[in-house]
């Protein structure tokens, strides 16, 4: 991987790259990633990489109005996620959740309770930053095994790595494995189901369900690959429930007791839900979504986080020094903008949205264990 630490510039070559792209949010530059901190020196351990995850990518109808508009009749979601730029381009790996498989070019597109998303989307979350999606969740399946196969074919275009759903039997057995800075980082994708919808028969390697055992064993498949960190990227919960289920907290426990999962973090319930360390891991349980349009908006289905760890040398493993939750906003006013609310001027709708985050993220006394949050 090429990308990196944009951030430990202190901001400078951040604001750089964001004038290549389309006009970013106004506000103090982005907060880097806690480096500055780190040491009496001001810089990172040598050999860290940080990772910054987010949450649920979910094409709604009205974000394609808002990018239709903002491309002048072209499709162009890149204004829609320029707040986060900053934000993800300054970490080492980023890591979104594709939660909507993808339409052919010009279409048809359709939302709730089907979706079949603009491929459009795929050019921005590379733009954006990103450089890996999970892509199993609840409506990986939506569009059937042509649904996955054009989803994964236009993430290959995009140059973003995936895992979570596959095209075939050896797709599916190959580990995704990452060079970060020149650590070898794999990630692992699964969901609770797919609604209902069953897998085509002859093709259980199209989506991945959650298994603990199954969970495990890619992880561990990843770990005898070479892969020196693993991270799950699990879809489970319950939609709009703040409080992780006890299944969740049940699985978190057994998944994170395997050296072979280094870090999990959640998504699906389109609300952000708390963070926990356990047996001195992390789990991210719900990071809400990241860019979403709900026909009945409920102000926390607009509120989501960002997930940023610093990974340090331990002996001969990896492990977490530094976890941090950076909230962000979907602001419906048109024209309809993701913003990080680390870098954005003060208001009451900001205030209320720290509030609330900081609330749901903190309920297991996470902030106890060493989470942070910039600015708080």
């Amino acid at each position: 991987m090429t990308k990196h630490r944009v951030a430990a510039l202190a901001g400078v070559a951040v604001l750089v790259a964001a004038c290549s792209g389309p006009p970013q949010q106004s506000g103090p530059a982005p907060t880097p990633f806690p480096e500055a901190a780190a040491t009496s020196s001001g810089a990172a351990p040598e050999g860290s990489f940080s990772v910054v995850a987010t949450g649920d990518v979910l094409i709604h109808p009205a974000l394609t109005e808002q990018a239709e508009a903002d491309g002048k009749g072209k499709i162009d979601y890149r204004p829609l996620l320029a707040g986060i730029k900053p934000l993800i381009s300054g970490a080492d790996l980023g890591i979104c959740h594709l939660e909507t498989p993808l339409a052919k070019q010009g279409g048809p597109y359709s939302g709730y309770p089907s979706f079949s998303a603009p491929p459009e989307i795929a050019d921005a979350i590379k733009d954006t930053g990103y450089d890996t999606c999970s892509t199993s969740s609840n409506h990986t399946i939506d569009q059937g095994a042509e649904g996955v196969t054009r989803t994964l074919d236009k993430l290959d275009n995009a140059g973003i790595k995936h895992t979570g759903s596959a095209r075939s039997a050896a797709e599916a057995a190959k580990p995704l494995i990452l060079d970060v800075n020149g650590v070898k980082v794999a990630q692992v994708s699964y969901s609770f189901g797919f609604n209902g919808i069953k897998v085509p028969a002859g093709k259980p390697w199209l989506a991945n369900q959650i298994d603990v055992e199954d969970v495990l064993a890619a992880a561990r498949k990843a770990k005898q690959a070479g892969a020196q960190v693993v991270i799950a990227s699990l879809h489970w919960g319950v939609e709009y429930q703040h409080d992780p289920t006890a299944e969740q907290r049940s699985q978190a426990k057994k998944i994170l007791a395997s050296d072979d999962v280094d870090l999990i973090v959640g998504h699906h319930a389109h609300v952000v839900q708390p963070f926990e360390k356990i047996g001195g891991k992390w789990v991210a349980y719900g990071l809400g979504n990241s860019v979403a349009r709900h026909s009945e908006p409920k102000g926390d289905t607009e509120e989501g986080a960002a997930a940023r760890f610093r990974f340090v040398r331990d002996g001969d493993r990896w492990k977490v020094d530094k976890a941090e939750y950076i909230p962000t906003l979907i602001k419906l006013d048109a024209p309809i903008r993701l913003i990080d609310l680390s870098t954005s001027p003060k208001s009451a709708q900001v205030t209320k949205a720290l509030q609330d985050t900081d609330k749901n993220i903190l309920s297991l006394d996470a902030d106890k264990s060493g989470l942070t949050r910039p600015g708080r």
